[in-house]
């Protein structure tokens, strides 16, 4: 056996690719698009742990530049709509790229190799925003959609696969490992927005130290015709100069104007944290093998466009379509309404980040919760949960004027939409996981494909449509979107072979396994305790 250029003794496989021995213990080939044929051992759970804390890592500095950066854009480049319609661009390239790119790039590259590139074309949407202008903004834009996909779904498939892994280590049922593993992840994902938020918080609130302080006086006509539900999307800042009094004067933060050197200040801090994750990935991350039964035939292009439509014969897939879209509708009416309209209009654009803080905190420590307890509790009382703190908190924005009179109404809707957007990342991700178990970046790309779509609708009518339409349109999609859900788990239910009770892991709310029986009993596969 002949050591390699690193000095790893290695040897040759069947198609002439080189094999070396992994720390792990397992084989890696030097073409990691290939599936391997052989078997491969198992690593340690140590091993498959530090991977996992790590590409949450990565993933919570990456998206610390980019949530930091795009939860300002309805506030700082709201100009001719400048930077919701590049968040719209975002998501409508995001469409495109996963209908094309997740499985081509992950069988080319492999898992770790896609993250860290993927976080590397995010890079530039912060760069852009050094001179926001249209001709810097769109490419941007584009090349941040073209690289969601792919980062997503790499994403998924290696937190999948090591979590199947580790139940397999540990003789358990893969979905609570999955469901576990995506809890950590967005355990540590969601604190992107509160360390994003502080970095904004206190950048722009150093360029004006009142701006810190709770306003003490404001117009009551300006808030009632402006702000909250009754927002229709006109240039406030104009409006706000125009209520201006000597007695309650405007700030340049309240009008939406940033100095240029608070600008650049602020994005060379967003751009060098995403870089750091990135690094994260390509420096400490392990590259996976997946072994036959955890990848799928490699596709050309079209081939790939044809497999993401074929998935969607799927009837799972399909109906989950609405709950899908609706993820993206609430979190782009969070991130671009709820922060202009109830926050910026009547507070000043610095208080976003203070505001997001407490949506970040609630927003984490929900998602490693509802990870632990799915197990115990089905996902289907998470799922109603969310729908319930959702449509209440919806119906008190209709009729709530937001006076900025006292803090608590601002940060106890954030805190309770972080409750509700924690039920959805968490389970929607787990939920997909599990249903299409061989098939994964297909569905994952479906996944960001629907999503995306939802992201797509809402910024692209941003600055046409008033606040309390868009607060109806989320009260009309919810319902539908959870009663197909709920037909996903009847079916689920209803094609259980018998006797899978007495053998597999059950759910406790509703006595049958929350993974995919259809997948099931394809394979005939019975998960042990």
């Amino acid at each position: 056996m002949a050591p390699n250029r690193n000095g790893v003794g290695g040897t040759m496989n069947e198609e002439g690719d080189a094999m070396v021995n992994h720390p792990d213990g397992k084989y890696m080939t030097s073409s990691t698009q290939q599936c391997v044929a052989v078997q491969i051992e198992e690593p340690s759970k140590g091993n498959i742990y530090k991977n996992l804390l790590l590409i949450s890592l990565a993933f919570t500095f990456n998206f610390t530049a980019f949530g930091g950066v795009s939860n300002l854009q309805s506030s700082l480049n709201y100009e001719a709509g400048l930077g919701t319609g590049c968040l719209a661009i975002i998501y409508a390239s995001l469409i495109l790229s996963a209908m094309f790119t997740p499985t081509l790039f992950i069988q080319k590259l492999g898992c770790k190799w896609t993250i860290c590139i993927s976080i590397i074309g995010y890079l530039f949407y912060s760069l852009a925003n050094f001179h926001p202008r249209w001709y810097t903004m769109v490419p941007a834009s584009i090349i941040v959609g073209l690289s969601a996909a792919p980062l997503w779904a790499s994403k998924c498939t290696y937190l999948t696969t090591i979590a199947t892994r580790l139940a397999r280590l540990k003789n358990e049922n893969p979905d609570g490992s999955v469901n576990h593993f995506f809890g950590i992840f967005f355990l540590f994902f969601q604190l992107n927005s509160i360390f994003g938020s502080l970095i904004s918080s206190f950048v722009l609130s150093n360029a004006d130290t009142e701006s810190l302080e709770f306003p003490d006086c404001y117009n009551e006509s300006y808030v009632e015709s402006y702000c909250g539900a009754n927002d229709n999307q006109s240039d406030f800042a104009k409006a706000r100069i125009s209520y201006n009094s000597s007695t309650c004067p405007v700030s340049k933060l309240e009008s939406g104007k940033v100095e240029q050197q608070t600008l650049y200040t602020l994005m060379g801090i967003y751009a060098c944290v995403c870089l750091a994750g990135a690094a994260i990935v390509g420096l400490f991350v392990d590259d996976i093998e997946l072994s036959k039964d955890e990848c799928t035939d490699e596709k050309k292009p079209l081939e790939l466009l044809v497999a993401t439509f074929e998935h969607m014969k799927d009837r799972r897939q399909l109906l989950l379509i609405p709950i899908t879209m609706y993820s993206g509708f609430e979190q782009a009416f969070f991130w671009g309404d709820y922060t202009r309209s109830f926050v910026t209009c009547p507070l000043a654009v610095n208080w976003v980040g203070f505001v997001l803080v407490c949506f970040g905190f609630f927003d984490a420590s929900c998602s490693y919760i509802f990870g632990r307890i799915e197990s115990f509790t089905g996902r289907i009382p998470l799922f109603s949960l969310a729908a319930i703190i959702n449509a209440c908190l919806c119906v008190v924005m209709l009729v709530w004027v937001p006076y900025p009179s006292s803090a608590v109404p601002f940060f106890a809707i954030s805190a309770g939409w972080g409750v509700a957007d924690a039920v959805w990342q968490t389970q929607l991700n787990s939920l997909y996981g599990v249903l299409f178990l061989h098939n994964k970046e297909a569905a994952f790309s479906n996944y960001r494909l629907w999503e995306s779509l939802g992201f797509v609708i809402a910024f692209g009518f941003q600055n046409y449509v008033q606040v309390n339409y868009k607060l109806m349109l989320l009260l009309g999609l919810l319902p539908l979107g959870m009663v197909l859900y709920l037909a996903v788990e009847h079916l689920e239910r209803k094609e259980r072979p018998q006797g899978v009770g007495s053998e597999a892991k059950l759910d406790g709310s509703n006595g049958y396994t929350s993974g995919s029986s259809i997948e099931f009993k394809k394979d005939k596969i019975v998960t042990s305790i």
